[in-house]
């Protein structure tokens, strides 16, 4: 989905369409993170890094 930003969004293909996800955009050397329930509610943005090292905690538990 293009946001109003011009950023391409995207979530997880296993919310089955649910409305309280989030979504990522990716950008230059940058991922931006929102809120589904309320997409102009503000975005955090992390260096591509964080990003990869946050999911990589997740996965480890």
């Amino acid at each position: 989905m293009r946001g109003s930003d011009g950023m391409i969004w995207r979530k997880s293909s296993r919310s089955n369409g649910a409305q309280n996800c989030v979504e990522i955009a990716l950008a230059a050397g940058l991922v931006g993170v929102r809120d589904t329930k309320d997409r102009d509610g503000g975005t955090l943005v992390f260096r591509r890094r964080q990003w990869q090292d946050f999911i990589a905690g997740l996965r480890r538990g």
